[in-house]
């Protein structure tokens, strides 16, 4: 074999083995992101009761510790003013379940009766979503979702 051949072949050999490696090293480090959020508001009806429904998906290499949901009129004073990670510490949390390696799909459920749908707000709701990893990162989407309430 002549060397030209033997350089070429070692040169490619260093180049994939360095791009596989920063792969690897990319992929083990996932940032905490939401992504795939959904929002559906089922109103209650005649002796049917009413539910909302929330789901996303949640990933961080570290692992997910918790993962809280805000539904919150667009018309409220939340509105107005920012909502944050500390206005989010006491809402209920969702359910998580893992989804993959470095993901957990989760859901967030609860019924609706007919006063709580009679005294809500009519018109367009957000979803906020506060994830936290178990390395202590945290990530507040406000807007993870929407619904209408009619």
């Amino acid at each position: 074999m002549s060397r030209r051949i033997v350089l070429s072949v070692t040169a490619g050999v260093v180049v994939l083995a360095g791009a596989g490696a920063f792969a690897v090293a990319y992929a083990g480090d996932q940032p905490l992101s939401v992504a795939h959020s959904t929002a559906r508001y089922a109103a209650p009806d005649g002796d049917r009761g009413g539910s909302f429904t929330f789901t996303t998906d949640v990933t961080a290499s570290s692992g997910i510790k918790d993962v809280k949901v805000l539904a919150w009129p667009a018309n409220s004073s939340l509105a107005k003013q920012q909502l944050t990670a500390k206005d989010m510490a006491a809402v209920e949390s969702a359910v998580c379940k893992p989804y993959g390696e470095d993901t957990v799909h989760c859901t967030y459920t609860v019924t609706v009766t007919r006063a709580e749908a009679d005294a809500s707000p009519r018109g367009l709701w957000h979803v906020a979503v506060l994830a936290t990893a178990k390395d202590g990162d945290t990530t507040l989407d406000t807007k993870a979702a929407d619904f209408t309430v009619e």
